[in-house]
This record gives C-alpha cells, structure tokens and sequence, in this order.
C-alpha cells in the first residue's frame, strides 16, 4: 500500500540534478539526500559505514576548489560561507549502489527513478551517435557528388572550348 503513495519526481527536477564533473555524469550527496528524504550527514554516514561499496568509479569526494565552483554555480553557497565539509559525488553506479545503503521505501522509488533517467540519458547519447554518424556519411556522398558535378562542367566546358576553337572545314566534293 505505501508504493501508492509515494509520489514520483517530473525527470526534468532529476535531470536538473545530473551535473558534468571530471568528464563524469553524477549526482552531489546534498541533492541525493534531499531526493531520499534524509539529512545529506545521514547519507554520508551511510556511506562511510559501507565505504567498500564504493570504489572511486562509483563515489569520489570533490576537491575544495571544484566544491567552489560547482556551489557557486549551482548557487547554494551564500556570500562568504565557508564549506565545512567536501560533497561526496556518486556517479550512475554509485547511485545504483546507494540503494543498497539506504532501504527506505521512498529511497527505492527515487532510485529506481534516476536509474531510469540515466538509462534515457545514455540512449539519447547512443542515439546521438548514430544520428552524427548519418549526416558524416551524408555529407561524404554529397563532397563526392559535388566533386563528380565540378567534373561533368569541367567536361562541359573543355567541349565548348574545343567547339569554339574548330575552324570550319573545307567542304570536298561539289561545290
């Protein structure tokens, strides 16, 4: 009965959430814990108790300088706040694993949530790609068919040239 209540997330405020660091899509403990309903603390504690759940491919801890900018850019840290402690990021796997951590039912849906929108992420990319590889192999047949044209009109005109430089030929026979 309780999986009725839950509400879902629009994917957009998911989305929203998903940010590029270090070449990585991922997610900052504070969003995610604010998604499951826990204080950001609680899912660092949960973490650091389950640290081997997460090797450096799944979680990493951000550096004080990328902490800055992406506070700054995001627009959490107020005007001459310090950060006391550095956010934890997860990427998909991470994410993933996080479910294993935390078992409250709200946890579960949100998870199965971002894992559905990861998935839409990566078949867009994937979709992407195919479209790129389409329009290069268009845009090959349409250099070698500009290139086959510049041909034929060159060809065209080396013709008109020679018709222009033909002298008339004496006529043989009757006159």
């Amino acid at each position: 009965m309780e999986k009725a209540t839950l509400t879902t997330l629009p994917d957009e405020v998911l989305l929203n959430k998903i940010y590029m660091i270090r070449n990585q899509k991922v997610m900052l403990d504070s969003d995610l814990a604010e998604l499951y309903g826990v204080e950001t603390k609680q899912l660092k504690r949960q973490v650091n108790r389950n640290i081997e759940r997460f090797p450096v491919d799944f979680m990493f801890e951000l550096t004080k300088q990328e902490a800055e900018i992406s506070r700054c850019q995001i627009g959490t840290l107020k005007q001459g706040e310090n950060i006391k402690y550095l956010p934890y990021v997860f990427t998909e796997h991470g994410v993933l694993m996080l479910s294993s951590v935390l078992n409250s039912p709200k946890a579960i849906q949100v998870n199965i949530q971002i894992m559905r929108v990861f998935t839409h992420i990566r078949q867009s990319l994937a979709d992407n790609a195919e479209l790129r590889l389409l329009i290069e192999e268009l845009r090959k047949k349409t250099d070698n068919n500009t290139k086959n044209i510049e041909v034929v009109f060159q060809y065209f005109d080396e013709l008109l040239d020679k018709k222009e430089k033909v002298k008339p030929r004496n006529k043989i026979g009757k006159k």
